[in-house]
């Protein structure tokens, strides 16, 4: 471990206002002491000083520097720091290491790292991750964290070293006692989101490379397990793909649950203390986009899981895709939400999806709050595969953003673009959501053009939601994917066929990621959005392209002359929401000369303010309020920008 031995400023102070208490009532006391800002991961809080009439006046408070938390320096830092009596803490740097900040000053209290060698050199989830975990029984204070190579590690909040009572000497080795055999050194497992602690236990997922290329179908399970914080003791496992006897197996044909990895938990997790509830959301099996070995629909794949928080039992669950080919995942966390439907109060959780539906169900039974429908959906051609013959289709609320692909969401700037969209697509199998990809050969198709599925929708910094309003709030951008595939490469898989394209024209990746002609995305904009969703109904409220058009797009030869309006830009960002406020800054960028935060209002979507930032936003903003003051903290970063923390207060 490696410690800055500064005086740990620990203060309580006594706050001007009152919390009115909902459901999920978002960040208490001024602080932000989970990583959603509650355990329902509104990513809320009722703070005011900064609001309409003077977000426009915040400057910056203070920033801390990052590039040296690593032997090299990190430029996409997705944390989310935690507030709590007075001191910031952050997981930061390509070594994950663990920082305790000065929340006025930004001032650096105690770092502390763990050097895992060649087992983090092998991990397939590294850099800084996307935060940590406090936890208090009013004495103590800890703070938990995974590390790169996989290790839950416990710290004093006050000191920064290891508890050593937790686990062995305050590390819990998470490559053990996983009801699975893994080599220790290179097993394919990991994690970048933040453990989730409730009550005394501490709850941590799993997340593996990305599988559109997997070296085996029989890769590390992503089980999910729950540990007791003080100790570090296993308290239960749950096998999301089922041991024979398990509810769910005989989902699985052909006893494919046998040879089947991945399925694990990599998006952040929710609680409902009061019903003792874990709800997880979990990813879909090996691969992303082949499933020929796995036939049947594969619980718990692409599942959203209810379980009992102290025992880790299955208390309910609903499959959002059945056998998934088209890296839909569970990206995100599930949002939980008391609403109000036909004058009933319910408790609910909203699931946002790349596919840009919002899944919302009671989170006691797990019954749609409005009717699921199975419907029909194109049928796989791949041999071997085996795709389900129906999909889940919500009926509220609708689609939020673009799924599928069709002619009629190509870039039409001008009739030249258009047209060369039309002439290129051809050569490619077109659809609508659900349509699965197909074998690339040289004469056509080269594969399925689709948006909504691995890039799209809504991916891992997820949805807000407003407990006073009923108001959610989701983030999404458009990418087209190529979901071509090709025979598996022996030396590269033993999967029968991998994900791959004949075509390596317009720009067009192994994968799919980033189709343009002449520079520019094939598909319409706006490339990156904002909707409001008021889940009392079901119904979109306002949508919006969120941050101003791009400077590569702007500045287009082959839109000169042309009136281009704002078209938002692409990428992941997460949004804050206050009693006042929607906010969320500029996606990082190459090449870009402005990055802006933003401030929206919550009821219309109008832009209500806007001010600089020294870099893209690539974390979710928080707020919190300390001596008297409000202030709003971000990770930023970009091309040759190195990571850091910006911190936002008002100008006196």
């Amino acid at each position: 471990m490696k410690k800055l031995r500064y005086p740990c400023i620990c203060l309580v102070f006594s706050l001007p206002w009152t919390i009115v208490l909902y459901g999920q009532s978002g960040a208490k006391s001024g602080e932000w002491r989970t990583y959603g800002g509650d355990l329902g991961n509104t990513h809320y809080s009722p703070l005011d000083q900064i609001n309409t009439a003077n977000f426009g006046n915040l400057r910056v408070a203070w920033r801390f520097k990052t590039e040296n938390l690593g032997a090299l320096p990190e430029y996409n830092f997705e944390g989310t720091p935690l507030v709590a009596k007075g001191v910031m803490y952050a997981t930061a740097g390509t070594s994950r290491s663990v920082v305790a900040l000065d929340a006025a000053t930004g001032e650096l209290l105690w770092v502390h790292g763990e050097h895992e060698g060649p087992r983090a050199a092998a991990s397939p989830r590294r850099l800084s991750g996307r935060g940590l975990a406090y936890w208090t029984d009013g004495r103590e204070e800890r703070i938990l964290y995974v590390t790169i190579g996989y290790h839950l590690v416990e710290l004093d909040a006050k000191t920064g070293n290891r508890i050593q009572s937790f686990g062995n000497s305050g590390i819990a080795d998470l490559k053990l006692d996983d009801d699975q055999e893994m080599d220790l050194t290179t097993g394919e497992i990991g994690l970048h989101a933040a453990p989730i602690v409730a009550g005394d236990v501490v709850i941590v997922g799993a997340a593996h490379k990305p599988g559109a290329a997997p070296k085996t179908m029989r890769n590390v399970r992503g089980y999910v397990r729950a540990f007791d914080v003080r100790t570090g003791k296993r308290l239960w496992i749950f096998h999301t793909i089922p041991r024979p006897n398990e509810f769910g197996y005989d989902t699985w044909e052909k006893d494919s649950a046998s040879i089947t990895g991945n399925t694990g938990v990599w998006g952040q997790i929710s609680v409902d203390e009061d019903l003792g509830m874990a709800y997880l959301p979990v990813e879909l099996p090996t691969g992303d986009f082949y499933g020929g070995h796995r036939p049947g629909n594969g619980l718990f794949g692409e599942t959203l899981l209810a379980v009992d928080l102290k025992t880790g039992r299955r208390k309910w669950h609903y499959q959002l895709v059945h056998h998934g080919i088209w890296d839909m995942d569970i990206p995100c966390a599930p949002m939980l939400v008391d609403i109000t439907v036909n004058g009933q109060t319910v408790k609910a959780v909203a699931q946002p999806s790349k596919q840009a539906f919002l899944y919302v169900l009671d989170r006691v039974t797990g019954k749609p709050i409005w009717p699921i429908e199975e419907r029909p959906v194109e049928q796989s051609t791949v041999p071997g595969e085996k795709t389900s013959p129906t999909q889940p289709f919500p009926t509220k609320p609708p689609a939020y953003d673009l799924q599928g692909f069709s002619l009629d969401d190509l870039i039409d700037f001008t009739p030249q673009l258009r047209a060369e969209a039309e002439q290129i697509v051809s050569k490619y199998h077109l659809g609508p959501v659900y349509t699965p990809g197909v074998l690339s050969t040289p004469g056509g198709p080269y594969g399925t053009l689709a948006m909504g599925t691995a890039g799209g929708g809504t991916n891992w910094p997820g949805g807000s939601y407003d407990p006073e309003t009923h108001i959610a709030y989701l983030p999404s951008q458009r990418e087209v994917w190529n979901i071509g595939l090709v025979p598996g490469d022996p030396k590269r898989t033993d999967m029968a066929y991998m994900s791959g394209s004949v075509s390596h024209n317009h720009d067009e990746t192994e994968f799919g990621i980033g189709f343009t002609i002449q520079g520019l995305p094939v598909e319409k904009p706006p490339y990156g959005s904002i909707s409001a969703i008021d889940l009392n109904k079901g119904e979109i409220l306002w949508q919006i392209a969120h941050g101003e058009t791009p400077d590569n797009i702007r500045n287009s030869v082959a839109l000169k002359g042309l009136n281009i309006p704002r078209t938002g830009r692409p990428g992941n960002f997460g949004i804050l929401v206050t009693k006042t406020l929607l906010i969320a800054g500029d996606q990082s960028m190459p090449r870009q000369e402005s990055n802006m935060l933003r401030a929206y209002d919550k009821a219309t979507g109008r832009e209500m303010g806007a001010v600089p930032m020294p870099a893209g936003q690539t974390g979710t903003p928080i707020t919190y309020l300390l001596n008297g003051k409000q202030y709003i903290v971000l990770a930023i970063g970009g091309l040759n920008f190195p990571a850091e923390l910006v911190a936002f207060d008002l100008a006196e």
